[in-house]
């Protein structure tokens, strides 16, 4: 059975650190380029945005110069990949979805075949 399962969301104040993980199994996801993507309310599952990426090469890409000096993507060398959220605003507050696809990056979410539940962070003001 593959899984995505996404951990350390949860509910701050505006300027606060979160760090997300997201575990895969079933695939050898260490070979996967691996994302996140979140989902603000009242977006469609196909409006969800492109926050970050990291290839198996360890090239890592991000969405805006203004996520990529907040966030910063990062993953093991087995299966794992985190999200280190700093200076969190209340626009950050979403479902972030952990994503995986074999070839390549991409910014599209219907390029991933791999998704977890997500796990909410809230930003509060």
């Amino acid at each position: 059975q593959v899984q995505l399962v996404e951990s350390g969301g949860g509910t701050v104040q505006a300027g606060s650190s979160l760090r997300l993980s997201c575990t895969g199994s079933g695939r050898a996801f260490r070979a996967y380029t691996m994302a996140w993507f979140r989902q603000q309310p009242g977006q469609e599952r196909e409006e969800r945005e492109f926050v970050a990426a990291m290839d198996p090469h360890g090239d890592r890409f991000y969405s805006t110069d203004s996520l990529k000096g907040r966030f910063t993507i990062s993953r093991d060398n087995a299966d794992s990949v985190y999200l280190q959220m700093n200076s969190l605003k209340p626009e950050d507050t979403a479902v972030y979805y952990c994503a995986a696809r074999y070839t390549g990056t991409t910014h599209g979410a219907h390029d991933y075949a791999y998704w977890g539940q997500g796990t909410q962070v809230t930003v509060s003001s």
